[in-house]
């Protein structure tokens, strides 16, 4: 058994679980200084913190993870305040949820990991109390204010982590283009969806800078970064992560048209009745026969019962859609493993980066 400061690897396996909970502690301690800062302003303000708690509980940590071992790929010999880099990797987890609150709101989802998405819990408070005014139009507005609240921190959080601002400084530099892609990338995705048009080429160009780049890619370069790696560091770990992350979120598409409800915390066939033209649907408009393709592009976007998203799902299983998307998420990851094996990087770090590659494009949630 060998370790590292605040994780235990044991054979091929580390400490996720404990990672996780030291994540989370991180940004309770975050959110408490928060919560006396905004004291003054009253039971409204708690509202909206006891939302962001909500907001930022659980999860896969997965951008935590990367961005952790991104900076420990580089610097694994070299001693470091281990909290700070705690903290530091904690601000990816208020991004991530910042684009959650904001995405749901914008899909109009009912639901995010079993409870109901910010802006329905909101507008149900509004009607709860009969307020004036439409509780609908409240939900809206408190989870965008919500969610810019969030971006605001997943800044302050990584500026004020506790490394000299010297190491943080590169990093920010990644993490303002990592914000910038993500916020655009969401708004092709809106495009591309209220044009009801979307190829193949389009659907990934919207996985890539919505998904696959925040989720995997940046958050080893900010990582890296605060570890002070070079450009060519830099470019091996977008050799690794940016297949990795493409093939993470074709993971995502899948589980949002197939994926059990109970696991993944949103209806069956979620992504259909949102209407996301993902490139799974893309791939299965372009190969199912005239008349399902039809059927399969006049139902996005609708309400659908049980037996509608199983017939539906029957359409993308026949267009042979399914089992390519699966061939691809193998093939992305196989590059990204390839591609990982020729870095220069830390050994340790080489084997826990594998792990999580395995992780990210096997889940079933």
């Amino acid at each position: 058994m060998s370790s590292l400061v605040g994780v235990t690897i044991e054979g091929s396996a580390w400490d996720s679980a404990g990672f996780r909970d030291r994540i989370q502690a991180a940004l309770d301690t975050f959110l408490d200084e928060q919560a006396e800062r905004l004291a003054p302003l009253g039971p409204d303000a708690a509202r909206l913190l006891d939302e962001a708690r909500q907001s930022v509980s659980g999860g896969k940590r997965f951008r935590a993870a990367f961005c952790y071992w991104g900076y420990h790929a580089v610097a694994a010999d070299r001693p470091g305040d281990e909290d700070a880099l705690i903290r530091a990797c904690a601000a990816l987890e208020l991004l991530h949820a910042s684009a959650l609150v904001h995405d749901d709101l914008m899909d109009a989802s009912d639901t995010r990991r079993g409870r109901p998405a910010t802006h329905r819990q909101f507008a149900r408070d509004h009607g709860t109390a009969g307020w004036r005014g439409d509780p609908e139009q409240y939900g809206a507005a408190a989870a965008i204010l919500l969610g810019d609240l969030l971006l605001s921190w997943a800044d302050e959080l990584l500026r004020r982590c506790g490394l000299p601002l010297g190491q943080v400084s590169p990093a920010l530099d990644v993490f303002d283009l990592c914000r910038s892609e993500v916020i655009a990338g969401q708004f092709l995705d809106v495009s591309v969806q209220a044009r009801g048009l979307a190829d193949v080429e389009a659907a990934m160009t919207v996985l890539r800078y919505k998904s696959a780049k925040y989720s995997i890619e940046r958050p080893l370069h900010i990582g890296a970064a605060l570890a002070g790696a070079g450009p060519e560091t830099m470019a091996e770990l977008t050799a690794f992560g940016l297949p990795l992350g493409e093939a993470f979120q074709l993971r995502d598409d899948l589980l949002g048209v197939f994926g059990d409800p109970d696991a993944t915390g949103k209806p069956a066939g979620d992504d259909l009745i949102e209407g996301k033209r993902t490139v799974l649907v893309a791939l299965a408009l372009d190969a199912a026969s005239r008349d399902d393709a039809a059927r399969l592009d006049a139902a996005l976007g609708r309400s659908l019962d049980a037996d509608q998203v199983a017939e539906l799902r029957g359409v993308i299983d026949e267009s042979g859609a399914h089992e390519q998307v699966e061939a691809v998420i193998g093939e992305l990851a196989g590059l990204a493993l390839a591609a990982l094996d020729r870095a220069s990087l830390d050994g340790l770090a080489r084997r826990v980066l594998c792990e999580l590659a395995s992780a990210a494009t096997d889940r079933v949630v």
